[in-house]
């Protein structure tokens, strides 16, 4: 899976609007980024009264954003109340049971190792955990009051060379030992923690009923993506035994073997879990195992067809015993969809076709009628995201930055189109503040999303990696096309991509692109590309396009693939390719030539400009690397290739992240001028 790197874009504030908001006077530039926070994760109190929330901010000395813990009341009277100051990145909150503290997992202390924090509503946070290397996994069974936490540990599996792989310790093998975890509970600062698992596994993530009494857990045999991607299992720990419930409906009997297992979430008696198995290629299920007598039983979630599973998966919540709930996209929106488990013909959404829901908090119930209660994240058109009581969506409880109240936000809206073979396609354009129907043409930036099993959304978003907001600040119209294989327009729209990359779903953005000249929008001789991982191969299968339909000026590859064989061999998901290609590479090699970009190289005249993380494993910087050799030694087509040293998938500074957008500024401004 080509996972797009996902900007958190929720925002806060300690205020609350109180006036008419200010003339919109702001130009947006590319440093204004550093002055977004961001809320990350929210909490509801047992008693549903406040939400604790994690409130990320950037720091330009060290370069890096941080989170520390807030609460603010559900009545909306009060204002929000910050209980750290010490930027230790405090995450995973959780309510203690008597709702009088929260407890976190932060890097705070001389030696900053991820620790168990408890942080009081009046008074410090204390640590919970003090281990030599820190802790991994976190949860907490608030009737038991224990916290439950796991430790990474080394392994050795013994065999013929064991010995001698011993004897040369200094040589890094491929095998011979692997990661495995540790699960163990403790209630009290200082006491020794119980061993809870040791099964020479490694839990991925794990969670614990309110009780403290069973543990479900996502294992594999080591802590490598190729095993957590098609060998993974929930597994179930009760009274010191382990059972695994039947894994065939997200393994043998799924759409594809090769699952990703995440956002475990127990409901309120502990008889039944739940989780998501998240497809490449195909739409994400909603997986329920449940306990009917002494065996566990699971079986799929029977989904609403108009809402799919938010793309690579959703946080699971439970209101009550039966009903589940989780985050549903559509149409470039996401919206909250609970259901019953036990298939009643009962279910609700909540879901605004202009709004995108990032984070949500059900308040416990079996009376349907609160089925709407609890507090959520919500973003929209017109503003970065706010945190609301869900039943009262017009004043916030914490609302988006205030100086952004002034800032020349761009339009955003969701069109459509159609493909040459008649599917509609569409995805949230963006325009320039003050741009109206009949203008001149504008500059086109097409800004590809990244997965693909996921979407652009309808939203405002400040987005370094895929061109959201600062081009459409900076006078470009901003296409970000929901191409075949994205969520939110069924089922069929996501299976389509399987065998066909490189192909349909190029056809499908150039047809958008076709459609905002006819419309008057784009500028046919200014049309430029852009993408981040998914989105950086599209935009190389795009400028290598022989005999294009459109003439595109300028291109920015962001972690792009270029050759699929390699990415089978190099990447740290092989699954991926396996799955949209039908097969391994010397099954396939025919589907592997069509779909990798590196042979119509020899196509290419656009300038390209070529961003990549320098410990890029799941798209290697090689393909970058590549792509820049062919342009610049070979076809002698302007280029410039920028390696963030040390950076993942994703840039995580705040310097390379403003470097990024102004590069791409940059650039564009260069060879898009007439």
């Amino acid at each position: 899976m080509r996972r797009a790197f996902v900007l958190c874009l929720f925002v806060a504030a300690v205020g609350r609007l109180s006036a008419a908001p200010p003339e919109r006077t702001h130009d947006i530039v590319p440093t204004d980024y550093a002055s977004v926070n961001a809320i990350t994760e929210i909490a509801l109190s047992p008693d549903g009264k406040q939400v604790a929330y994690c409130l990320a901010t950037w720091d330009k000395k060290s370069d890096k954003r941080a989170t520390e813990l807030w609460v603010v009341g559900t009545d909306g009277k009060g204002k929000p109340r910050q209980l750290t100051t010490d930027r230790a990145n405090d995450r995973h909150p959780k309510w203690s049971g008597d709702g009088k503290a929260v407890y976190v997992v932060s890097n705070r202390g001389a030696k900053a190792k991820t620790q168990v924090w408890k942080v009081p509503l009046d008074g410090k946070p204390e640590a919970i955990t003090d281990l030599k290397n820190g802790i991994v996994g976190f949860d907490y069974a608030p009737k038991a009051d224990l916290v439950f936490f796991t430790v990474d540990e080394t392994t050795t599996d013994d065999d013929d060379f064991s010995a001698i792989r011993k004897k040369f310790d200094k040589i890094e093998y491929g095998h011979g030992s692997r990661t495995v975890s540790v699960l163990m509970s403790i209630r009290n600062p200082g006491s020794i923690p119980k061993l809870i698992v040791n099964d020479k596994r490694y839990i991925r993530e794990f969670a614990v009923t309110a009780d403290g009494k069973k543990v479900a857990m996502v294992t594999a045999i080591d802590d490598t993506v190729i095993k957590s991607e098609g060998e993974s299992r929930v597994d179930v720990w009760e009274d010191g035994k382990i059972t695994t419930p039947p894994t065939d409906v997200y393994r043998k009997k799924a759409a594809s073997p090769y699952a990703w297992l995440e956002g475990l979430a127990w409901n309120p008696d502990g008889t039944r879990f739940a989780f998501c198995a998240i497809f490449d290629a195909y739409p994400a299920e909603i997986i329920i195992g449940e306990l009917k007598g002494a065996n566990w039983s699971t079986k799929k979630l029977k989904r609403n067809e108009g809402f799919q599973v938010r793309g690579y998966g959703s946080p699971l919540q439970w209101r009550s015993s039966e009903f589940v709930t989780y985050l549903g996209d559509k149409d470039g929106s996401v919206g909250i969809v609970e259901h019953s488990v036990v298939e009643r013909e009962w279910r609700s959404e909540s879901y605004n076709p202009g709004a995108v829901v990032y984070a949500y908090a059900p308040y416990p119930s079996d009376n349907e009628e609160k089925s709407g209660s609890g507090v959520s994240v919500v973003g929209s058109g017109e503003n970065f995201p706010k945190l609301y009581l869900r039943r009262n969506k017009k004043e916030p409880l914490v609302d988006p930055n205030p100086h952004t109240e002034s800032w020349k936000f761009p339009t955003v809206e969701h069109v459509t189109w159609k493909a040459p073979d008649g599917v509609s396609v569409g995805g949230p354009l963006e325009l320039p503040h003050g741009w109206k129907k009949g203008d001149k043409p504008l500059p086109l930036v097409v800004a590809i999303h990244g997965g693909p099993t996921t979407a652009s959304y309808n939203d405002q978003r400040f987005d370094p990696h895929n061109g959201r907001l600062y081009f459409a600040a900076k006078g470009y119209a901003v296409l970000c096309p929901n191409y075949r294989g994205s969520t939110g327009y069924g089922d069929k729209f996501v299976t389509d991509l399987v065998g066909n990359e490189n192909d349909i779903e190029v056809k499908d953005i150039v047809a958008g692109i076709q459609h905002l000249i006819k419309e008057g929008i784009a500028d046919p001789e200014r049309i430029a590309v852009m993408g981040w991982s998914n989105g950086g191969y599209l935009t190389n299968c795009l400028i290598a396009m022989k005999n294009p339909a459109v003439k595109i000026k300028a291109a920015s590859s962001g972690a792009g693939i270029l050759d699929t064989v390699a990415e089978w061999g190099f990447n740290d998901e092989p699954a991926y390719p396996i799955v949209f290609k039908k097969g391994l590479p010397w099954e396939q090699p025919d589907i592997y030539r069509k779909t990798s970009p590196i042979y119509g190289i020899g196509n290419v005249t656009t300038p390209t400009l070529i961003h990549v993380g320098g410990n890029d494993d799941r798209c290697p910087p090689g393909h970058s690397r590549m792509l820049y050799r062919a342009l610049k030694e070979y076809k002698k087509v302007p280029t410039e290739l920028c390696v963030y040293p040390g950076q993942p998938h994703g840039l995580g500074t705040l310097s390379f992240r403003t470097a990024k957008m102004e590069w791409d500024l940059a650039w564009f401004e260069k060879y898009l001028k007439k």
